[in-house]
């Protein structure tokens, strides 16, 4: 571990955030688990894991955490906050109807339920080299965004992966597979919003 490691939150009131946290050591960040408003102090970027959208809603007001969040993450459109990755249903918590922090609106369980649960490649922009393989579970996509959110993957014309300034979200599961680089690149923004060098140089 680096001495100058950044200490990446992982929202862990439900869901998939144990694969997150593994996923973010791997690639060199310090992790705690957040599950309350005291958890988010010093942090210096935020994940949102996959789960289950109505329950991870109910767990954030329980805790009394979306206005920090929020304020931590700061507004769209520029964020001016800590980094954060969302995917899946952190995608879904992101957008306008919940947590706000991306100018997009995101319709649940978009390619089918369980069963229709599936993996794809994914060619997403500002990932070089091969397309990342996604794990789609009760998968959401982006039904539609404003203008300041850059669409950077796609698959049957959805789109399954955007970004607004320093906020990036994801429609698939990255951290089910041994590919990493999805996290270097959210470790390289995190990275760059701390005014740090590069993990790579």
């Amino acid at each position: 571990m680096r001495d100058d490691a950044p200490l990446i939150g992982v929202l862990a009131l439900q869901g998939g955030f144990e694969a997150h946290a593994r996923m973010l050591r791997r690639v060199g960040a310090d992790v705690r688990e957040v599950r309350t408003p005291a958890d988010l102090d010093g942090i210096e970027g935020l994940v949102i894991p996959g789960g289950e959208s109505t329950t991870m809603t109910l767990g954030i007001e329980r805790e009394g955490l979306a206005a920090p969040l929020r304020e931590l993450c700061g507004p769209p459109p520029d964020g001016k906050g800590v980094p954060v990755l969302g995917s899946c249903a952190g995608l879904i918590m992101l957008d306008r109807d919940h947590l706000g922090l991306i100018d997009m609106r995101a319709q649940r369980n978009a390619f089918g339920r369980q069963i229709k649960s599936f993996e794809a490649d994914v060619q997403m922009r500002g990932i070089d080299g091969a397309p990342l393989h996604g794990v789609f579970i009760r998968a959401p996509w982006i039904a539609e965004h404003g203008p300041g959110v850059e669409s950077l993957a796609e698959v049957d014309g959805h789109v399954v992966a955007a970004r607004q300034g320093n906020r990036l979200a994801v429609a698939f599961h990255a951290e089910l597979t041994p590919d990493a680089r999805l996290h270097r690149l959210f470790l390289e923004e995190v990275r760059a919003a701390r005014g740090l060098p590069s993990a790579a140089g």
